[in-house]
């Protein structure tokens, strides 16, 4: 293990990160042969609360125009709707999406109330497939856990130690929280293949049976560690992530939630240690300040 600053060098071209955090794009797949409308249910949950509400305005709009203009294909099928009047069609078409039904326009033919029939049946199933989106969307617990902007590397107990702070950002507790920390690298085998390479990174306390405030997660470079040898330069060339995946209950929820992060080569600094955040202040009441949460200081 090296704990000398890293000396200026080319620098390798970015690899994409396996977890997103800068807006960088993920890698094109070829081949796939998927089409764009599978697994949507998915994909639209994966949407922010915000995209899920413009999706279904959107869908809600062509729905209407739509159906606006087949019930001008019929003439005189609407009664007190003159015809070619496409704003009174779209408005007959929201009161019968809607199952509203005022009282002014109604269907007075067979292919009216055949239509009117089945935007009626289209209505319900729209009302109940956005309803079961918006209800997975909003009740989904979702963990509010910040980690820390670098990784540390110093001695600690007499052994290079791999630190990196998270903290709790709600004013509640994650029960049975536990961690997996995981570190990915190009590898080359003897016979030249290339692949990307993911070892497990022990910690010192991958368990613990309260989350409220900070957690200091650490792994011990000894002989058994994939980080036994490495360096900044080597870390570096080898395009090294280190991936952090965090989960536990959520007390209010009692649901499972999961935080995820990833360090770079560029976000790990040898030689440095975090600030301390904790202190008790009068009558002896602990303080924890997370505006130094992030603060490296030199061992």
């Amino acid at each position: 293990m090296s704990s000398q600053a890293p000396e200026p060098g080319p620098t390798p071209p970015r690899y994409p990160m396996i977890i997103e955090r800068r807006g960088e794009r993920g890698p094109i797949v070829v081949g796939r042969q998927s089409s764009p409308f599978a697994d949507i249910y998915h994909r639209v949950l994966a949407l922010p609360l915000l995209g899920v509400l413009a999706l279904m305005g959107a869908a809600f709009l062509v729905l209407n125009l739509t159906f606006a203009g087949l019930y001008l294909l019929d003439p005189n099928g609407i009664a007190a709707m003159a015809p070619g009047d496409f704003p009174s069609a779209f408005f007959f078409s929201v009161e019968t999406f809607g199952t509203i039904g005022y009282g002014h326009w109604y269907p007075q033919s067979v292919p009216a109330n055949l239509l009117m029939t089945l935007e009626t049946f289209v209505g319900l199933v729209y009302v109940a497939v956005t309803t079961g989106l918006v209800f997975a969307r909003v009740s989904r617990p979702v963990s509010r856990v910040t980690f820390s902007q670098v990784a540390v590397i110093h001695e600690f107990e007499g052994v290079p130690t791999l630190m990196f702070r998270a903290a709790n950002r709600r004013a509640n507790h994650i029960l049975e929280a536990e961690v997996m920390v995981s570190l990915a690298r190009d590898a080359e085998t003897p016979e030249g293949i290339q692949f990307r390479r993911f070892e497990e990174l022990k910690v010192a306390r991958s368990r613990s049976p309260l989350f409220a405030l900070t957690w200091t997660i650490m792994h011990p470079i000894d002989e058994s560690s994939p980080l036994r040898a490495a360096t900044h330069q080597s870390l570096t060339a080898q395009h090294a992530e280190i991936i952090v995946v965090l989960s536990g209950a959520d007390d209010r929820y009692a649901q499972r939630v999961h935080a995820r992060h990833s360090y770079d080569s560029s976000e790990v600094v040898w030689d440095k240690r975090f600030a301390d955040i904790l202190s008790f202040g009068e009558g002896g009441r602990r303080t924890v300040d997370y505006g130094r949460f992030h603060d490296v200081v030199d061992v």
